[in-house]
C-alpha cells in the first residue's frame, strides 16, 4: 500500500483522489499540499485526508510520504519534480508535463539522475476504449496504422491559471493538444519518431492572449499522420473522439459527450452532469463512471503497479518530454505557416523506420490497387501492372 502526497487541490486533484480512493482503493492520499490553507482544509476533510499543508516542501518530504502526485498549475511542475527528486520520491505528474520542452527535459534528468521512478498521468490514453482499440492495433486487427485522429474540444477550463498565459505557458494546444497528440502516437506507435509538424492555431472567441482554437498534423518517419483538433471555444459539453486507419480496417472511439447514457429532464436534474456539461435540462448524456471511462483508474494501477513492482509504467516523463518538443514545433509552424522539423535532444525509439506499405501481389505480372463487389454481384479488380505501371480493371473470375 502507497502513502500519497497530493499536489494541487483543484479540480484535477480532486479527480485524481477520486480515482484513488475509489472502489475500497489500497493507495491512500495521506497529505493534501494547497496554497490556500481553508481550500486544503476543506479538500482534506472531504476525502478524508488526515494531514494538509501549504508547504509544498513538507508535503514532499514528509517521512511517511511513498509517492507525490503533482496536480499543480504547469508553472509549478518543475518545482515540484525538484522536490520530489532530492527526496527520492516515486513521482507522477499530470499534463503536460512542462510548459515546453526546456522544462520537460529538466524534469526527465532530474528523475532520471535521482533514480526514481515516474510517470506521466495522461489519462486519456488510459480510457477502457481506448486500451481496447489499443490492443486490437498491437494484434495486426487493423494492419499497419497509417492515420490517426484525435479530437478534444468543449467550452474552456475551469480555473483562471488556464486562461493565463505566463502560468500555464500556452493556450488549448498545450492544454488538449497533448492529449489527442500522445493518442495518435500510441496508435501509430511510440518507437516511431515524429519528425515535423504542421499546425494553425488562433484567438477565434475568447478575450485572451493564448490561442482558444488549433488544428495540427504531425507527421512520422514511416510516413504515418497523426491529426489533432482541438478547442476551448466549442459549445455543447466535451468532445473526444478518436478515429485510426489502417491498411486492414479503421477504427471509431467516441469517450465523451455521446457516452451511450441519454436522459431528458424538462426540470433539470439540479446538480453535476458530466465534466463541461453545459446544460442540467432537455437532452442530458450523464457519465456512469467518470474516473473509469476518462481513464483515471486505469492509469493509476498502472502507475502503482510499476511503483510496487519497480519497474517503468506505461507513460513516463520520457512520453511527457516528447510530447513537449512536438508541440514546441507546432508552435514554431504557427507562426511560420510551414511545416516544422520536430527537435528531440533525445530519442530512444527505433532508428530508420521503413516507409508504410500496403503492396500486395495479385499474380506475378500485377499488384493488386482495389477489389471491389459491385452491385450486380460481381467483384472488380483494379490492377497496375508490374512492369509497365499501366492501370487497368477486369472481373474476377
Amino acid at each position: 500500500m502507497a502513502k500519497i502526497a497530493m499536489l494541487g487541490a483543484g479540480f484535477i486533484g480532486d479527480f485524481y483522489t477520486f480515482s484513488l480512493h475509489g472502489q475500497r482503493g489500497r493507495d491512500t492520499v495521506q497529505v493534501i499540499y494547497s496554497r490556500d490553507e481553508a481550500r486544503g482544509e476543506a479538500f482534506g476533510k472531504k476525502h478524508g485526508i488526515p494531514k494538509w499543508t501549504t508547504s509544498m516542501k513538507a508535503a514532499v518530504n514528509d517521512p511517511d510520504i511513498d509517492v507525490i502526485v503533482i496536480g499543480l498549475p504547469n508553472n509549478l511542475h518543475l518545482e515540484a519534480v525538484k522536490l520530489a527528486a532530492a527526496a527520492k520520491k516515486v513521482v507522477f505528474c499530470t499534463k503536460p508535463l512542462g510548459r515546453n520542452a526546456v522544462e520537460a527535459k529538466k524534469m526527465l534528468d532530474l528523475v532520471e539522475k535521482a533514480g526514481v521512478i515516474h510517470g506521466y498521468l495522461e489519462d486519456l490514453v488510459y480510457t477502457p476504449k481506448t486500451l481496447k482499440a489499443l490492443k486490437a492495433v498491437q494484434s495486426g486487427a487493423i494492419g499497419q496504422v497509417i492515420w490517426a485522429r484525435s479530437r478534444e474540444t468543449h467550452p474552456g477550463p475551469h480555473s483562471d491559471w488556464f486562461w493565463t498565459k505566463e502560468i500555464s505557458g500556452g493556450g488549448v494546444l498545450l492544454d488538449m493538444g497533448c492529449h489527442c497528440i500522445e493518442i495518435s502516437r500510441s496508435y501509430i506507435g511510440k518507437d516511431i519518431r515524429p519528425v515535423e509538424v504542421m499546425c494553425w492555431t488562433d484567438t477565434l472567441v475568447k478575450p485572451i492572449e493564448a490561442e482558444d482554437n488549433a488544428l495540427g498534423w504531425v507527421r512520422y518517419e514511416n510516413g504515418a499522420v497523426g491529426q489533432f483538433e482541438v478547442s476551448w471555444s466549442f459549445r455543447g459539453g466535451m468532445d473526444l473522439r478518436d478515429e485510426v486507419m489502417g491498411t486492414e480496417g479503421t477504427i471509431w472511439v467516441n469517450n465523451f459527450l455521446r457516452t451511450g447514457f441519454e436522459m431528458f429532464s424538462a426540470g433539470g436534474k439540479k446538480g453535476y452532469v458530466a465534466e463541461k456539461a453545459e446544460t442540467e435540462t432537455g437532452w442530458i448524456f450523464p457519465v456512469g463512471d467518470e474516473v473509469v471511462e476518462l481513464g483515471y483508474t486505469d492509469m493509476f494501477t498502472d502507475m502503482f503497479n510499476a511503483y510496487e513492482k519497480k519497474t517503468e509504467p506505461t507513460e513516463t516523463f520520457y512520453d511527457g518530454y516528447i510530447v513537449n518538443e512536438i508541440m514546441d514545433a507546432c508552435y514554431r509552424s504557427a507562426g511560420t505557416k510551414k511545416w516544422e522539423p520536430v527537435r528531440l535532444k533525445e530519442w530512444r525509439g527505433r532508428e530508420k523506420t521503413s516507409k508504410i506499405s500496403g503492396k500486395q501481389d495479385y499474380d506475378k505480372d500485377h499488384l493488386l490497387v482495389k477489389e471491389e463487389r459491385m452491385p450486380d454481384g460481381t467483384v472488380k479488380l483494379i490492377l497496375k501492372n508490374k512492369k509497365t505501371g499501366k492501370i487497368t480493371q477486369t472481373r474476377k473470375k
